[in-house]
């Protein structure tokens, strides 16, 4: 599997704001100038960080994007399903009738077992992981401000 630059980006962003929740809204130009990512590319990408719920804007002269979600609760699995989809190894794994061989295959099953794994792994690991890693359990980031 390959993970699309909305993916990466995405990710990148959201640590970005986990990293300033207590500093209020973070103006677009600000994350692109950090992330160098270009602005209208962002914008796509928070929009579907918005729909999803995970990101909040807010107008104004100190407006910006802040999450809308505690970085505990957002999972790597989250946000590649949110850009990607529920995407797996191979084909087959979810779509047997797509492949002559798939009822005889000898690892299919193996491709279905990587893809849960995987995805495990990744619904095991939080925004908030990668920023603090074990400190997180000590509470190393501040509790969002905006009530999920």
């Amino acid at each position: 599997m390959k993970l699309s630059t909305k993916t990466r980006y995405g990710t990148r962003i959201l640590i970005e704001l986990a990293l300033k929740i207590d500093k209020g809204p973070v103006q677009v130009s600000k994350i692109a100038s950090s992330q160098k990512i270009p602005v209208k590319y962002l914008e796509q990408i928070l929009r579907t960080l918005k729909l999803a719920g995970i990101v909040k804007s807010m107008r104004g002269p100190k407006g910006g994007h802040m999450l809308a979600k505690n970085p505990e609760d957002l999972s790597l699995g989250r946000i590649v399903r949110l850009f990607e989809g529920q995407t797996d190894l191979v084909e087959c794994v979810s779509s047997p009738e797509k492949c002559d061989m798939a009822s005889e295959c000898l690892v299919r099953y193996a491709w279905y077992d990587a893809t849960s794994v995987l995805y495990e792994k990744l619904d095991g690991i939080s925004i908030a992981d990668l920023i603090c890693g074990e400190d997180n359990k000590n509470g190393c980031i501040p509790q969002c401000p905006v009530s999920p």
